[in-house]
């Protein structure tokens, strides 16, 4: 393997070590930025007064410096008091119901990733630069053309927002995919349909809000949003 091709797989910790269902396992960057690529809304796992938590929030991804960065307000509160707490962020794409002929056999074909660490707290007190970048890199990867195109936050907006910003260190990719794998068995023989029932997720045409004065068009990069994630 080449140093490129190295630098390209994710290092396999024991957290992120795929124990059960090896083959449904990857440890490339390639498919975990996909993965990320395809959503904005993650769970975020974390201990909060010794109470496990999971919350869906928003995300970004600076792939450049290979950062995520999520609202975390519930987090927040958590890292101020253990700022070396680990969390855990999990995205999950769901491709399809796999109806087999047992029930048995049945499941999900989907898209996962999970990503372990010890976040960042980002403040206007702290790095005020930094919590900018993060807001523009979470409103871009949300609605790209957005960030330019709406009002900028202010200083008072600024200092009542709080971002996470994680590594993509350590990060554990699986996916399924396919029809039901009974058919070669003895259920094949009973005579029972099976198959895939598919479930994507679309962004529908833009609705606007009520109180649009006439004449305010539709701008070029929210039309775009109706289109595929990459």
């Amino acid at each position: 393997m080449t140093e490129q091709e190295r630098n390209q797989q994710l290092a396999v910790t024991e957290r992120t070590r795929h124990r059960r269902l090896r083959e449904q396992g990857s440890t490339s960057r390639a498919d975990l930025d996909a993965i990320l690529r395809a959503g904005f809304v993650c769970h975020l796992g974390v201990l909060v007064d010794g109470t496990p938590m999971v919350v869906p929030t928003v995300y970004g991804v600076d792939f450049a410096t290979r950062t995520l960065y999520l609202h975390g307000s519930v987090a927040s509160r958590s890292l101020a008091q253990s700022p070396d707490t680990t969390i855990c962020v999990t995205v999950t794409h769901v491709d399809g119901l796999v109806l087999a002929r047992s029930v048995f056999e049945h499941g999900v074909n989907y898209r996962s990733a999970m990503i372990y660490g010890t976040p960042t707290l980002i403040t206007h007190a702290t790095a005020p630069e930094v919590l900018l970048t993060g807001l523009r890199t979470l409103t871009e990867h949300c609605a790209p053309g957005q960030w330019d195109y709406a009002r900028s936050p202010n200083t008072k907006e600024l200092r009542a927002t709080s971002l996470l910003a994680l590594p993509l260190d350590e990060a554990s990719v699986k996916t399924a995919s396919g029809p039901p794998e009974d058919a070669e068995g003895p259920d094949g023989a009973l005579g029972l349909w099976a198959g895939v029932i598919p479930h994507h997720t679309t962004a529908g045409t833009p609705e606007p809000d009520p109180a649009l004065p006439p004449g305010i068009e539709l701008p070029a990069h929210i039309a775009a949003l109706g289109s595929p994630r990459a």
